[in-house]
């Protein structure tokens, strides 16, 4: 690559190839196509032999040159960007592009040994770098199941570990991109419970999104701020319970990955008398199902007990063989962690007792109550 002019054209012509292979594949193809101009413009910045004219203008004057509708100065920096954070997507992308575009159609394609910029924040990239990055299987899922405009929001994340959450919450969740600013704003890293210990936080993403356990699947706290309810004080247990329903996708979202609707007011017959669940869900990961009880109070030992007779109906009469055992989750609007203690003394382990709020609170209170909730954890883990 000798000048700037040269630069416009190699990008004008990848972005042309990729183009007409976009109609069969927009996402994957837009993401390469992307990487591949982030890689032309950071291998121009390193052995251009006119790169010291534009200096940091570079990108400025670049898009001025190429002048073509989808190149401008927005997209060429978030190729740039994504080069340098996605660099190890090098050997899935060129094994894409050597099955889809014949040599002839484009050139100077970046080679097996590509060139990674060679700085200290890659080599402080490369020490926090998970194995994650090693995996073709992983850089694949990545390239078919996230779009571009995915990559656009995870870029904006610093954080490696907080990155990779979500990066396998879209993958695993297909998340639109608003679902994923919805739970990026929501802090759902956070209430996973993530530290800055990477060892750890790597081991706990790993349950929460492959989950072993009942309590890797169970959060402390649910945010129902997509609910559209009426502005008034008093809000009826059957108006939420019908907003879930009614935004359904939102709240499995909520719930977090593996989770797969049944029922609402699942009728029970015990004695001759009919009960009903409030929401019966199955854990597909956990082989089990979940019955959930939605009450809009604070926690009261009689719902516990309410909801443990459900969980025992279900282990007894509905479980099947291959199934484990039910779990419940009592959701309440507020609850005292020593009342919730002692009404589960001598109770089935499988029950849990989470907070739910109907609106996003200030971030600060948030963080917050995920700072409490992290404490306790690691209380009771010592």
């Amino acid at each position: 690559m000798k000048d700037l002019n040269n630069l416009a054209e190699i990008i004008v012509e990848t972005h042309n190839v990729f183009q007409k292979t976009a109609v069969r594949s927009v996402n994957k193809f837009l993401s390469i196509r992307n990487w591949l101009i982030g890689y032309h413009i950071v291998e121009y910045e390193q052995h251009g032999e006119d790169r010291a004219t534009y200096g940091s203008s570079l990108l400025t004057n670049l898009s001025k040159r190429i002048n073509k509708k989808g190149l401008g100065l927005t997209t060429i920096k978030n190729a740039r960007l994504f080069y340098n954070e996605y660099a190890f997507l090098a050997p899935s992308i060129l094994s894409h592009i050597s099955n889809t575009v014949s040599q002839n159609e484009i050139r100077q394609l970046p080679t097996d040994e590509l060139e990674i910029i060679d700085s200290e924040r890659d080599k402080n990239r490369q020490s926090q770098a998970d194995e994650l990055e090693n995996s073709l299987d992983y850089c694949n899922n990545l390239l078919f199941k996230v779009s571009f405009t995915h990559f656009v929001e995870l870029l904006k994340i610093e954080d490696l570990t907080k990155r990779r959450f979500y990066e396998l919450m879209i993958i695993k969740s297909t998340l639109s991109v608003t679902d994923l600013k919805q739970q990026i704003s929501s802090l759902a890293y956070e209430r996973v419970g993530m530290s800055k210990d990477i060892d750890k936080a790597s081991a706990t993403l790993s349950k929460s999104l492959q989950p072993e356990h009942a309590s890797h699947a169970i959060k402390d706290l649910y945010l129902f701020d997509f609910l559209d309810l009426p502005h008034h004080t008093l809000v009826e247990e059957n108006e939420v319970e019908a907003n879930l329903i009614k935004h359904l996708q939102a709240f499995i979202l909520e719930l977090g990955i593996g989770f797969c609707f049944e029922a609402r007011q699942k009728r029970i017959l015990i004695d001759d008398t009919y009960f009903f669940a409030d929401l019966v869900f199955y854990h597909r990961i956990l082989k089990c199902h979940v019955i959930v009880e939605l009450k809009v109070d604070q926690f009261k030992h009689e719902y516990l007990s309410q909801l443990n007779t459900y969980v025992a109906y279900y282990n007894d009469q509905i479980q099947e063989s291959n199934d484990n055992p039910a779990i419940g989750i009592l959701m309440c609007t507020d609850k005292g962690e020593k009342r919730v203690e002692y009404a589960k003394a001598g109770m089935d382990n499988q029950l849990f007792v989470s907070k739910y709020l109907l609106q996003l609170p200030e971030k600060k209170d948030l963080e917050r109550f995920i700072k409490i909730e992290l404490l306790k954890k690691n209380k009771n883990n010592t």
